[in-house]
């Protein structure tokens, strides 16, 4: 049981003691041990004592014992108990976003109503309107929720979907030599439906022999075939496809199973499309399909039929933004906020990683959920730093790393930002996000973020939209109205790299650099390993077509302390 399994089944205890009316106090318990635990990361629940988990923050000694039979057996009586007298389908309404267990208790033990569809059809008939504590904007929020979780199922993240994939090619590589990730996971998408592997082999029976040795996978018989074999992943609903295909004709297949049909479909001025090139002429390389029907090659990542043809016209794949380009890390957190790791911690993976710069941006005074800090913490923080930064200095002179002044600025519902002027000025740079009141028309969450904009000491929109992938759509904006108001303000938009955001979605990257807006790759870190996260950003930002030279923080410390000085010289 990993750290995160043993925490998400403390909040679902939470949930169902909550939904089920029990005492206020144990319902806390399990609550603020699980509030508590996933932020701990010193070492794994799972082999720890009793004696041990009760020195933890938030943890007693009734909780230790159920943490310590989750980690033996997955779960605890209690649990079972709660479970066995919920139906599946009530328990299915913690997904529903605006309600929690209260309302969840009302509408099961009220309504009668156990499932998801006649939830769906109480609020479409009224009923649920018309029951005490929801009225019409609730109902309607329910059915908001309702069709974003029916469009969402069967869906993997990407970061989920590329484990997944990789289990999967891991096991096969045991017995085939050539064995690659196609469709989706090597275009890169944010999530994922299919995951799609093509296997070279000349005994597609060797291949079902060895797939059905797998144990996690389960086949979809019915869909299979001799030489496509269907199904997924046990308990993993994303739809899993294994391919066989003549070595020889690897790479054909590999190329026919990545793109989308939009790019497959285009046309060359012969008349014919990239999918008859791909499809009639055995080739060695991707690169060759291109030149043998005239058009210009486009990375996996951007084969989705989206305007690469147009982007193509201007740029070159080697212009595109890689990992080794960038310079600095932007909008990371702290143990000053809710990060995991301290600032100095932070700095030194950063620099060990091989990066010149640290943009600390913690979270602001009004983030009380999550220790944003007060302006005596700002003050002290900026103490720190200079003594840092001297360190630095001294023990490379050539070379010194540094930290940056930055701080994730709510944006507040006026559109104003969470400090006054002369701390807003005390700041190298600052990314204003909105945290709060995320339910919003297009033109109000437009207005508010239109506002921040105008700010002066606004440097970066962070995670414009707001969304969760897979769990929480982003608040509607007017995107081309925002990015044109970032170009009239010398405003960077933020790429946040966590695979739960992708936020800004890859699309209005095109958008941006014809306005000539720079995009920062951001991985919103609240641990060192949270650095990693902008292999995503990065993935996400080439599948827009991003260039090194938009790219925000691939400029060198030199070139980003110039820009933010002068960009404060003028305030």
């Amino acid at each position: 049981m990993s750290n995160p399994e043993i925490v998400e089944i403390l909040e679902l205890t939470a949930k169902l003691l909550e939904l089920h009316n029990a005492d206020p106090f144990k319902i806390k318990g399990y609550s603020v041990a699980a509030f508590y635990l996933d932020k701990y990361k010193e070492g794994e629940l799972q082999y720890m004592t009793e004696q041990e988990l009760v020195k933890l923050q938030g943890i007693g000694k009734s909780t230790a014992g159920k943490i310590v039979q989750i980690a033996q057996t997955g779960t605890f009586p209690e649990l079972e108990e709660l479970i066995a007298n919920t139906p599946l389908g009530v328990m299915e309404m913690f997904n529903i976003k605006g309600i929690g267990p209260k309302k969840i208790a009302v509408l099961w033990q009220e309504l009668g109503i156990d499932n998801l569809h006649e939830l769906e059809l109480a609020c479409l008939n009224g009923t649920v309107a018309k029951v005490k504590g929801f009225g019409g904007s609730t109902q309607q929020k329910i059915l908001d929720s309702l069709a974003f979780l029916k469009d969402q199922a069967g869906k993997l993240r990407m970061d989920k979907a590329a484990a997944v994939s990789d289990l999967i090619i891991q096991e096969l590589k045991k017995t085939f030599e050539q064995v690659e990730a196609a469709g989706e996971i090597r275009r890169k998408s944010e999530t994922v439906e299919t995951i799609r592997v093509v296997v070279g082999t000349d005994s597609p029976a060797l291949l079902q022999n060895t797939i059905g040795e797998i144990e996690q996978l389960v086949q979809d018989e019915k869909s299979s075939s001799p030489f496509v074999w269907r199904g997924n992943i046990q308990d993993v609903a994303v739809a899993v496809e294994i391919v066989a295909v003549k070595p020889e004709r690897l790479v054909n297949e590999l190329f026919l199973e990545t793109a989308d049909a939009e790019h497959l479909g285009m046309r060359a001025s012969s008349g014919n499309s990239i999918w008859q090139q791909a499809y009639y002429e055995t080739t060695d390389s991707e690169q060759a399909i291109y030149e043998k029907i005239g058009l210009p090659y486009i990375v996996p990542e951007m084969r989705e039929g989206a305007g690469e043809f147009t982007w193509a016209e201007t740029h070159t794949p080697d212009q595109l933004v890689t990992w080794d380009d960038l310079k600095g890390i932007l909008h990371n957190h702290s143990t000053y906020s809710d990060g995991q790791h301290t600032l100095e911690q932070m700095a030194l993976y950063c620099r060990e990683l091989g990066f010149e710069y640290l943009g600390i941006a913690d979270h602001s005074q009004t983030a009380t959920y999550a220790q944003g800090l007060k302006i005596e913490e700002v003050i002290r923080q900026h103490e720190e730093i200079a003594k840092l930064n001297a360190r630095f200095a001294a023990e490379n002179p050539a070379k010194p790393f540094k930290i940056l002044k930055g701080i994730e600025s709510d944006i507040l519902g006026d559109g104003s930002l969470d400090y006054p002027t002369e701390i807003l000025a005390s700041f190298d740079y600052i990314v204003a996000s909105v945290h709060s009141n995320l339910t919003m028309s297009l033109e109000k969450a437009t207005t508010r973020l239109l506002k921040a904009i105008e700010n002066p000491y606004t440097t970066i929109l962070g995670h414009p939209t707001g969304r969760l992938l897979l769990s929480r759509e982003g608040y509607p904006i007017d995107h081309k109205v925002v990015i044109d108001a970032c170009a009239a303000y010398n405003v960077v938009v933020e790429i946040n790299a966590s695979p739960w955001r992708l936020d800004l979605d890859w699309r209005w990257i095109s958008y941006c650099m014809e306005k000539g807006v720079m995009l920062s790759i951001n991985p919103d870190a609240h641990s060192k390993e949270g650095y990693l996260d902008m292999h995503y950003g990065v993935a996400n930002a080439r599948k827009g077509g991003l260039t090194k030279d938009m790219t925000f923080n691939a400029l060198s410390l030199e070139e980003i302390e110039v820009y933010l000085k002068k960009r404060l010289a003028v305030v």
